[in-house]
């Protein structure tokens, strides 16, 4: 997968189309990603100890990593990420400008 932890990403696509993002989570078994308030569902949860509370919370579920793009630090954009080998090292690049993305 080209999205890492910790990228700012911009949704393509789907009912958050046009937010933008940290990403929180990657699971790259089944190509998905958590976005920091992207894809939000209401969640029942019951009090497991006593003392604690139970409610309906708000929870960030996956979305597939097809429906992101990085949102490049240097021009701003989202773009498409590729890769250049330097000093002996992979390092992702951005398409449009080709400024090394973290």
């Amino acid at each position: 997968m080209r999205i890492k932890k910790g990228d700012t990403v911009k949704v393509l696509s789907g009912n958050d189309k046009g937010k933008t993002g940290e990403v929180l989570n990657v699971i790259p078994k089944t190509n998905k990603i958590i976005v920091k308030g992207v894809n939000i569902r209401k969640r029942h949860v019951k009090p497991r100890k006593q003392g604690e509370e139970g409610g309906i919370i708000s929870v960030e579920c996956s979305i597939h990593s097809a429906k992101v793009n990085v949102v490049c630090p240097k021009c701003g954009k989202a773009t498409k990420i590729g890769y250049k080998e330097e000093k002996g090292e992979k390092i992702r690049v951005c398409k449009k400008c080709g400024a090394k993305i973290k």
